[in-house]
């Protein structure tokens, strides 16, 4: 009886070792090495298929056809916007995110919305019962007859039910949870979801059909499963957003048919995910006026502009060491930030607390939030309030110069349509500052940190 033959994969990054190691050697992370039987070698002759089921063949590029992409308009315009405008025919996406954040409300309410515009859509989930659905789509409103759930964990049924209703699209949820009797190991192994990705991958290309799958997350945040399953597909996206937050954004990680600087916010309520049309409005409904140690920032969130509030705390230490915490923003920029202001300033925060909070859960990564950062700060310390119709928005230099922000006419422009008129930016970003929907703004440019604060607390 011949040997079976073993290998071993890390889970990482999918390196294939011949024997067991405890740190991997392309990503060197530790314990990662797991055993898995090696696959039989692909038979000679065996060939290669493309769209349509027909060999490829090479071609020069003057004689290659461009391909007709029709998307599939989903209806949810928040989710078209990150897929680039709807769903390719033939295009494989995998959606990934925390556990309970609304990965499978997102997919049921695109099935109900793809229904209404293309036709039947195959539902495999492997994650619930069929009743289970049914309670969730009648909680959601949804009552589509052309969409069908199929309950079955196993992988090959559930293309062969695509191969014979040739839907407008499957979805399958999740590929964790998906099995094939072709393939050795229990599903969510390493071999059963890169085989499995592999079978939905020539399904979609040969059938011209697009798929949609679940995928689930690590403990770190990370997708599940071998990291050469993210090379694979075409889109990945990611669902994220605090659970006791009842904002959600959908973010573009890769997309081979459209821009990954786009993305779609949500909220969760009672019926299910709702598109936010104007989340600025949203975020700074609450804000008081007149309060000391706010400050209204204008960030970019992918290509969209958006408004959010700042808020800074500032106490007297009683530890040795001052303590630090920013909820919504990257901590060693909080401590780069105090440190220009204590060095370049000579603001006194070395026996003080600094607190920094961004309302709504949401967490920037821009630097277009320096200045506003740190004037919500020295606003706190000082027990100063700013204008409440203040837009701030620039990066913060280490010399404590004021740096140049991308689309700054768009940031300006969307806060003057919430009532905002004065505005204080770099002043590299003032030239571009030209139009009639900001004729009535009054825009401060400034190029320190001192002038900033000048121009932000003149009045006081």
């Amino acid at each position: 009886m011949a040997k079976v033959k073993t290998r071993y994969v890390c889970t990482n990054c999918g390196s294939v070792s011949s024997r067991w190691l405890g740190r991997c050697p392309q990503c060197g992370e530790w314990n990662t090495m797991t055993e898995e039987e090696a696959l039989p070698e692909v038979p000679k002759g065996s060939q290669s298929v493309q769209r349509g089921g027909e060999a490829a063949k090479p071609a020069s590029l003057p004689e290659i056809a461009m391909e007709k992409m029709e998307r599939i308009e989903t209806g949810i315009g928040e989710l078209d916007r990150v897929l680039g405008g709807g769903i390719v025919p033939g295009a494989l996406v995998l959606l990934s995110g925390d556990p309970g954040i609304g990965k499978s409300t997102l997919v049921l309410q695109m099935a109900s919305a793809v229904c209404q515009r293309a036709g039947t859509v195959l539902y495999g989930s492997g994650e619930e019962s069929a009743g289970q659905i049914k309670l969730r789509a009648d909680r959601l409103g949804i009552d589509a007859p052309e969409l069908v759930i199929q309950a079955d964990t196993s992988l090959d049924a559930i293309l062969r039910e695509a191969q014979q209703r040739r839907p407008a699209l499957v979805i399958i949820d999740s590929i964790q949870t998906m099995y094939s009797r072709e393939i050795e190991g229990t599903p969510g192994s390493l071999a059963q979801i890169r085989e499995g990705t592999s079978r939905i991958m020539t399904f979609a290309k040969t059938m011209g059909i697009p798929v949609v799958v679940i995928g689930h997350v690590t403990k770190e945040g990370a997708i599940a499963g071998p990291r050469m399953m993210e090379h694979m597909v075409d889109v990945v996206l990611y669902f994220e957003g605090e659970r006791n937050y009842q904002f959600r954004i959908l973010r573009g990680i890769k997309n081979r048919f459209g821009s990954t600087n786009e993305s779609g916010l949500f909220t969760m309520n009672e019926k299910g995910l709702a598109e936010l049309a104007n989340p600025s409005q949203l975020l700074l409904s609450e804000r008081s006026a007149d309060q000391a140690g706010s400050a209204v920032a204008a960030v970019m969130d992918g290509m969209r502009p958006l408004l959010g509030e700042i808020q800074a705390l500032t106490t007297h230490s009683v530890f040795a060491v001052p303590r630090r915490t920013a909820s919504g923003m990257d901590y060693n920029r909080l401590i780069i930030l105090l440190a220009v202001l204590e060095k370049r300033v000579g603001v006194p925060l070395g026996t003080q607390d600094v607190y920094i909070n961004i309302v709504g859960g949401l967490r920037i990564t821009e630097t277009a939030a320096d200045l506003p950062v740190a004037l919500a700060i020295f606003s706190s310390l000082r027990d100063m309030s700013m204008d409440s119709q203040t837009v701030v928005m620039g990066e913060v230099g280490l010399t404590g110069d004021i740096r140049r922000v991308p689309h700054a006419l768009r940031r300006v422009k969307e806060a003057a349509k919430m009532g905002f008129r004065t505005f204080i930016l770099p002043k590299g970003n003032m030239d571009d500052m030209k139009g009639p929907d900001i004729s009535r703004c009054r825009l401060i440019g400034v190029a320190t940190l001192q002038e900033a604060m000048e121009a932000a607390f003149q009045k006081t």
